[in-house]
């Protein structure tokens, strides 16, 4: 005979009797109580499940709320099917497809004969909150998959049905309903549509069926909800701020870089500006590169075809790689890495044990295909420059050679002002290649880096790369996003591939372990970042105008001359603005350029032989000296440089 009651245990160790069959939200209600409102689900056993779910043996159960990142998803994914109830009712001929939640919000897919307006917008929001309003309940049904076939035909709901039909035929499909609408959904969702309790749609696009361009436009609507409207608000107020810094906004104003159509998508154009900054951080890269025991390489930008052959990139990667060309008899490709250029001139001369290990560094050009749809400014490009390396070492080395690339990747990321990191430790997936053992060393060796240089880290397990486990870091910004920049990824696979070897103090051959790192990731993508964290207005190291001359009236034309050429002798990037505008208008201009300093100049300035000058946040340094103005320009640009000395000190 079954036991009449189970045991469930809580976060805080708290074990509790409770009726086998009782529901979720029956064990986790305090006795003679009420369950806390802002509970939205659980996880139990580490599954998350809707709190209507039953409870048939023992378990665990974790209450999940609005802080935790699996109640984040709950509650945004139940927003999702809020507003796509609000699209059916508004518009009964829209058809359902699919519809995730995203970390700040969320979006639903729809096959629809027009793009949405701005009124449908406010209409389909309108009919989403008297939804919400309605409290309806939310239950969830299971069909088999011939039965959940019949349903979704019945409804004309023919994208429902594709995706059921690409289903194992012996499982079960779950439905979710709340008043009569009902969608294919794995779960878990808020108990009733009034949980939530602020709503707002953002804006609308177009996206294909399942990401192929050979599929129908869809219609793609974003939103994004919240507990409170305090919350909704200050969310709305970041997305301001992050349209205010939108690196493609901001390229264009400042003249930075272009993308053009007549180029080609995906493809960047770097004006002097733009490129002026680039050539600040490339330098800064090469220089500390050559610092920390690096050699710098150059690599062409195509190569024949069986190079990509070799390394597994034609097996594994071809739907990134560009149409290869014929020339010679021979086929050649555009690089979509520089690995195995690297690879290649490793493998020019026998190496030792005691060469090792050699570092090769390139600020490489790669070009990519990526699906027009996913093209991002320069966050997402098809050509772009990595800031690549590879170490080959023996396998005793690797824990002291990733040690010493996280000392760099940090000390090059703050460099530019990053100082608040995510740390992934990814590791072996199901498909991966490579011995049990070399697995073991490598991702041993990668958690003792992380550990000796008291890193904080989460596992990410099964996400390693098939050729061995990684180390990626995600730096926040100053609006408090993640960013993917650098990887550290340990390949015995490439090394096989290509037999490279070196003489060990055996005097036998050995295989190195290979070792890929980017800090950056590339310089379009880290530009873009940058121009986003800083909204443009760069530090003054990087600045490509660090100061700017203002004349009041035609008279000070000489005497700003004179300004310029003093200021660029002494190595800095300085313009003089003499045109015949007031001086409001110009001192506008050069704030509205995001340049550092402003050396207004007028007929008093001339007498006194000093400057006036003006900081781009407002602060007002008074009249200076010109040796003055040298100094504090110095030690402004300079700071760097200093921070610089000291890490070159301690390596």
């Amino acid at each position: 005979m079954a036991s009449q009651f189970i045991h469930i245990t809580l976060p805080d160790g708290t074990r509790k009797q409770v009726p086998a069959g009782c529901t979720v939200r029956e064990a986790l209600t305090p006795e003679g109580g009420r369950l806390d409102a802002k509970v939205l689900a659980a996880k139990i056993n580490g599954e998350p499940r809707d709190l209507s779910c039953p409870l048939e043996q023992d378990a665990t159960i974790e209450p999940l709320t609005f802080e935790s990142a699996e109640g984040r998803e709950v509650y945004r994914h139940s927003s999702t099917h809020i507003m796509a109830q609000a699209v059916k009712e508004v518009f009964p001929t829209a058809q359902l497809t699919i519809g995730p939640a995203l970390d700040d919000g969320f979006y639903y897919d729809f096959a629809f004969d027009r793009p949405f307006t701005p009124e449908d917008l406010e209409k389909i929001e309108a009919r989403a909150i008297e939804i919400m309003k309605r409290g309806l309940t939310v239950t969830r049904s299971e069909l088999s998959k011939q039965d959940a076939i019949k349903f979704f035909q019945e409804r004309g709901e023919g994208y429902k049905v594709e995706l059921i039909n690409s289903f194992d035929d012996a499982s079960p499909i779950s439905l979710y309903r709340q008043g009569e609408f009902v969608d294919l959904c794995r779960g878990p969702h808020l108990p009733t549509t009034g949980y939530v309790g602020a709503f707002k749609l953002l804006s609308t696009g177009g996206a294909y069926w399942r990401g192929d361009e050979r599929n129908p436009m869809l219609q793609r609507v974003y939103g994004t909800s919240f507990p409170t409207k305090k919350e909704l608000d200050a969310h709305l107020a970041k997305l301001e701020e992050i349209k205010r810094r939108d690196h493609r906004k901001l390229g264009k104003e400042l003249d930075l870089i272009t993308i053009q159509d007549e180029i080609g998508p995906g493809l960047v154009l770097w004006h002097p500006k733009g490129s002026l900054i680039r050539l600040l951080i490339e330098n800064f890269w090469r220089e500390q590169h050559i610092k920390d025991g690096y050699d710098l390489v150059y690599s062409p930008h195509v190569a024949r075809l069986d190079l990509w052959k070799t390394s597994g990139h034609v097996d594994y990667y071809r739907e990134n790689m560009f149409v290869s060309m014929k020339l010679e008899g021979s086929e050649y490709q555009l690089k979509p890495m520089n690995c195995p250029f690297h690879i290649m001139i490793y493998k020019s001369h026998m190496r030792s044990y005691r060469d090792l290990p050699i570092r090769y560094g390139e600020l490489g050009t790669v070009y990519r295909y990526e699906r027009t749809g996913v093209l991002h400014g320069l966050l997402r490009v098809r050509g772009f420059t990595q800031d690549d390396a590879h170490l080959f070492c023996r396998p005793d080395q690797i824990e002291a050679e990733v040690s010493r690339v996280l000392d760099f990747t940090f000390f090059v990321l703050g460099t530019f002002g990053f100082t608040e990191f995510e740390v992934y430790l990814s590791t072996r997936p199901e498909k991966s290649v490579g011995s049990e053992e070399n697995w073991t060393i490598a991702t041993n060796a990668l958690e003792a880096a992380l550990k000796s240089r008291g890193v904080a880290y989460e596992v990410d397990p099964g996400e390693g790369v098939f050729y061995g486990p990684k180390i990626d870091i995600k730096i926040k910004d100053v609006l408090g996003r993640s960013w993917q920049c650098s990887t550290v990824q340990v390949d015995f696979n490439n090394p096989e591939r290509f037999k490279l070897a070196y003489t060990g103090e055996d005097g036998k051959a050995h295989q190195p372990i290979m070792i890929h790192r980017a800090l950056m990731g590339s310089i379009e993508r880290f530009f873009g970042i940058l121009i986003e964290h800083y909204a443009g207005a760069f530090p003054t190291w990087l600045a490509p105008v660090q100061a700017v001359v203002l004349t009041i009236t035609d008279n000070q034309q000489e005497f700003a001359a004179k300004i310029v050429s003093t200021l660029k002798s002494h190595g800095f990037r300085v313009e003089a603005d003499i045109r015949n505008e007031k001086i409001g208008f110009k001192i506008r201009e050069a704030e509205k350029n995001k340049i550092p300093y402003m050396l207004v100049v007028g007929d008093k300035e001339v007498q006194s032989g000093m400057v006036s000058v003006r900081g781009r946040s407002g602060a007002n340094h008074g009249s200076l000296p010109i040796e003055a103005f040298l100094e504090l320009l110095r030690t402004d640009a300079n700071q760097t440089l200093r921070q610089t000395a000291t890490h070159s000190q301690t390596r």
